[in-house]
């Protein structure tokens, strides 16, 4: 049946059940988030009880997820967002194995068009051999061969240590050596920077004086595929505009992705306009779908007022349109 499946996006996953009957019980389909497959159940007794479970599988077993998640549920009766009801749960957190671990109990009598909505805030494993419970947010990437970590050692060390540095740069507050050739592969504006005549050639010296020392030096530990994933997370938003102006497009489509993934209702105007400034579509389709087909625009109705006055008139217009796309 259609409305067995849930939507997810970043975080947060969205069951829509069309006709929910006075003593009914439905169970969606699977859907992935993390490196489990969950389910959703919903049935009526007493009480609306909704269940939230991973599928039995060996990772499920092995490796049961610690989850943090809030959990809402509201009728779809008319569009209207004055005649819709949300039930919104406290933040549980707790071990989830079967569907008999985590059940919410909701005191109301919504039948037909019911949304349910989880997001999670954490998701922490054990890992096999034991330790401390570690979020899988955010991850250290794919293991690299020993070839490719002694090459990354090499380049950290010529970074770090100034070996060779035929370049130095000069930013907001302070400078630092790097290396023509390192910037030239990395960057087609660099690239062409060294290809024509001038003072910045002849010096050996660029000024990139909007952005800090500290958010420059992870635009070269990218450069030199040095940068940790924290300080990744850091400068993100100094690493986009920096790839917007210097055409890195593995840069920008990271950082994107990036922002993308940890969207919440505190950050999502906000990213909304770094998606129109920088014509992220995937980001802006995401803000989208986040604020209207998710419901999320409700829960920033008092920050929408702010947003609207300094947002772009295009970004405006936009919005509109989604709005009454999602109305038809």
């Amino acid at each position: 049946m259609v409305d067995t499946k849930v939507e997810t996006i970043s975080r947060l996953a969205q069951w829509k059940i069309d006709n929910f009957g006075p003593c009914s019980y439905k169970k969606s389909d699977p859907f992935k988030l993390g490196i489990w497959n969950w389910h959703l159940s919903i049935e009526r007794n007493r009480y609306l009880y909704i269940h939230l479970f991973p599928e039995p599988s060996r990772v499920s077993k092995e490796q049961p997820p610690i989850a943090r998640f809030i959990l809402r549920v509201s009728n779809s009766a008319s569009s209207s967002s004055s005649s819709r009801k949300f039930y919104i749960s406290p933040v549980h957190e707790r071990v989830l194995r079967t569907c008999d671990d985590f059940v919410w109990p909701v005191d109301t009598t919504f039948l037909g068009r019911i949304i349910i909505d989880v997001e999670f805030l954490d998701l922490k494993i054990y890992p096999l051999n034991g330790g401390e419970a570690s979020s899988i947010w955010p991850s250290d990437g794919k293991l690299q061969s020993v070839a490719t970590q002694n090459t990354l050692r090499c380049l950290s060390r010529m970074l770090y240590e100034a070996i060779h540095a035929d370049l130095t740069i000069i930013t907001a507050d302070g400078t630092l050596k790097a290396h023509k050739a390192v910037m030239s592969a990395s960057s087609p504006v660099f690239q062409g920077l060294y290809h024509d005549i001038g003072e910045e050639k002849d010096s050996s010296t660029i000024h990139i004086e909007d952005m800090s020392q500290e958010s420059c030096r992870a635009l070269l530990s990218y450069f030199y595929g040095t940068i940790k994933h924290e300080d990744f997370w850091k400068h993100r938003l100094a690493l986009l505009g920096a790839a917007n102006k210097y055409d890195i497009g593995d840069l920008k489509d990271a950082c994107e992705e990036s922002l993308l993934e940890d969207l919440n209702s505190g950050n999502v105007l906000e990213r909304l306009n770094e998606a129109w400034m920088y014509q992220l579509h995937k980001l802006k389709k995401g803000c989208f779908t986040f604020l209207f087909d998710f419901g999320k625009i409700y829960d920033v109705r008092d920050e929408v007022n702010t947003f609207f006055s300094h947002a772009d008139r295009e970004l405006m217009l936009e919005m509109f349109q989604e709005v009454l796309t999602i109305w038809k």
